[in-house]
């Protein structure tokens, strides 16, 4: 386990020596991350903004506390929101960037693939058919996300256990589910569905979360996921490529 683990860590510092040996790469990876960063930051500002007025609707039970009580639940409740919503930020910025990149990151597959000895008859994705994919696996993606994150949420308000536990096990399973969509089109390039895209992934579960939890937490880095998607896609593809071929390659 522990052994899969720092296997995992060393294919996402494997992905940012492939990004980073080639300028192109980094250009081509950076630009549909450009994109989305700009429509996250736009997000989160209005988030921001009207933080107070969300959290004052989700404690309209307070309402006959004393002023003190309400305002303390107030708070609670508004750091638990941006708390929540930052977890879900970066699968939505990994799944957006990934449907407006689709043919960007295809490339970036191929050719990291072709220097681990290629995919033989590999279907090409295309904008629209990544596009798709990626729509479908973010749905799927974030709806498991959501309905962990309302247990964590409440979990959030026990003492200790909400401010240590919880939020390692939010990292673990938003980690893992990051890792799920960065496989995504090394996958499809060989015709397999998300569903044996899964199965694939949980046979190795420790190494994929050695991969995606360090990817995760530093997404979490404002601007900084601009640099690791693209590095993360990388690593990614080689993880996908060691599993679907038994860990006959990229060992």
């Amino acid at each position: 386990m522990i052994k899969d683990f720092g296997a995992g860590i060393s294919l996402l510092l494997r992905g940012f020596k492939l990004v980073f040996s080639s300028p192109k790469r980094v250009l081509v990876g950076a630009l549909p991350a450009v994109i989305t960063a700009v429509l996250m930051i736009t997000g989160w500002v209005l988030l921001f903004a009207y933080i107070d007025s969300i959290a004052g609707w989700l404690t309209g039970f307070a309402d006959s506390w004393s002023e003190s009580s309400r305002k303390v639940m107030e708070i609670a409740v508004g750091i638990s929101v941006i708390a929540a919503i930052l977890g879900l930020s970066v699968l939505l910025f990994t799944a957006i960037t990934l449907m407006i990149g689709g043919p960007f990151y295809e490339y970036i597959a191929e050719e990291v693939e072709d220097e681990l000895g290629g995919v033989p008859g590999a279907e090409q994705v295309g904008f629209w058919r990544g596009f798709v994919v990626g729509l479908r696996g973010t749905i799927l993606l974030v709806g498991v996300s959501i309905l962990f994150a309302i247990p964590l949420f409440i979990c959030g308000f026990i003492p200790v256990i909400g401010q240590t536990v919880v939020p390692v096990v939010a990292v673990c399973i938003n980690g893992y589910l990051l890792g799920i969509e960065l496989t995504g089109i090394p996958f499809t390039r060989r015709g397999k569905s998300f569903k044996e895209r899964r199965k694939l992934l949980a046979t190795r579960r420790s190494m994929v979360l050695g991969f995606a939890v360090p990817a995760y937490l530093l997404c979490l880095i404002p601007l900084a996921a601009m640099i690791v998607i693209p590095a993360a896609m990388a690593g990614g593809t080689v993880l996908s490529h060691r599993l679907l071929n038994g860990d006959r390659a990229t060992a």
